[in-house]
């Protein structure tokens, strides 16, 4: 099958440290080529891929200050994508609704994954408006905001099996990671292992946005904090040992976490997971298994003393089980099948339908010709 994927062009896909989206992007294309399929990547000039690579930009955008527009990058893309439209078989979108009004009028099938949050203004409107766009959630807790749009399938996040090492081992502190944010709640994660009385290391990125965030409110938390440590931005390798070295994620979110990848990279190493019960987390973690479920700082504090009984093999068994990126892509080219199938039987029905409205017309032309002869 040829397959494009379209990544944004924020990240490099993968990217060298956070970044959800170019992550599962990167996982999802080299399985895609590790299966046989025919790949072509539209990203970032600075990604590394088995795949075929059409550079949107040289460089990608967060770490490197030089461009100006992002949106003129990725117009720039779509465009390239454009003169190579019928090169592929099935085009998979990772870019929300970027392409909607550019892509309108072409017969090529695509597929769209929705990686972000979907509880904003206006939203429910545009995808009523482009109805004819097939989605994917990758929870279904994401799809709320909007049930009524084009929803194909809900196909969760999956991990390379060979990427991470289980650490059978139980670790000696909490871990908080990913980015600091207000809907990340970090100050959380800090009021949390100071009360149970275990250790915090929080690696995670500060985007420019929360930076005043970070200064006023959970700098002071750190400082003021003997056992609370902040490593900062992290690689994939250096996760392994961060995560796997963890007796517990805590994953305080404050948010409708669309998915939360961070989540099934701590069982990829055996490590159990306490999220508050909000967005995705109850459809991730089996509550008892592979972590508990929570609804208040009290609540995870007494669940950090019950952490020893759970067992770091079964968390990785469930993630094997669940979500390898094996299984994940699996899903997916079941999926890019259907839509094939169904864009083609859509055109065919509207091609005979347009043939037959000409020959009526045609009919009914020559009818009135004769009469007026």
């Amino acid at each position: 099958m040829r397959v494009a994927q379209i990544a944004p062009l924020f990240e490099s896909v993968p990217p060298q440290k956070y970044g959800g989206t170019e992550r599962v992007v990167s996982y999802l294309t080299e399985e895609l080529v590790q299966q046989g399929h025919e790949v072509t990547l539209f990203a970032s000039g600075d990604s590394q891929t088995k795949a075929e690579l059409i550079a949107g930009c040289d460089y990608s955008l967060r770490l490197n200050s030089n461009y100006g527009s992002s949106t003129i990058l990725h117009t720039l893309m779509l465009e390239k994508l454009r003169n190579r439209i019928y090169d592929f078989d099935i085009i998979h979108f990772h870019t929300d609704f970027f392409h909607f009004p550019i892509l309108r009028n072409f017969s090529v099938p695509t597929l769209t994954t929705l990686h972000g949050r979907l509880d904003i203004p206006y939203i429910s409107e545009l995808y009523q408006e482009y109805k004819e766009y097939p989605l994917v959630s990758i929870s279904d807790s994401q799809r709320a905001p909007i049930p009524g749009a084009h929803w194909c399938s809900t196909i969760h996040h999956g991990l390379p099996k060979q990427l991470y090492q289980f650490h059978g081992k139980k670790g000696s502190y909490a871990a908080f990671l990913g980015r600091i944010s207000p809907e990340k709640r970090p100050d959380r994660a800090i009021e949390i292992a100071n009360r149970a009385g275990i250790p915090l290391k929080i690696a995670a990125k500060i985007d420019p946005v929360d930076k005043g965030y970070y200064e006023e409110k959970i700098k002071p938390l750190i400082e003021s904090s003997a056992d609370v440590e902040f490593v900062g931005e992290i690689s994939d390798e250096e996760k392994n040992s961060f995560l796997g070295n963890a007796s517990v994620l805590l994953f305080p979110i404050d948010w409708p976490e669309p998915f939360g990848l961070v989540m099934i990279e701590a069982m990829a190493r055996g490590t159990p997971v306490i999220a508050f019960r909000n967005g995705s987390a109850p459809e991730v973690i089996d509550d008892g298994l592979t972590g508990f479920l929570v609804n208040s700082i009290d609540e995870a504090v007494e669940k950090i003393a019950l952490i020893p009984e759970l067992s770091r093999k079964k968390c990785f068994e469930v993630f094997e089980k669940r979500f390898s990126i094996e299984a994940v892509v699996k899903k997916y080219v079941s999926l890019y099948q259907k839509v094939i199938k169904e864009k083609q039987n859509n055109y065919e029905f509207n091609y005979l339908k347009m043939m037959k409205r000409r020959a009526l017309e045609w009919k009914t032309s020559s009818s009135l010709m004769t009469k007026l002869i």
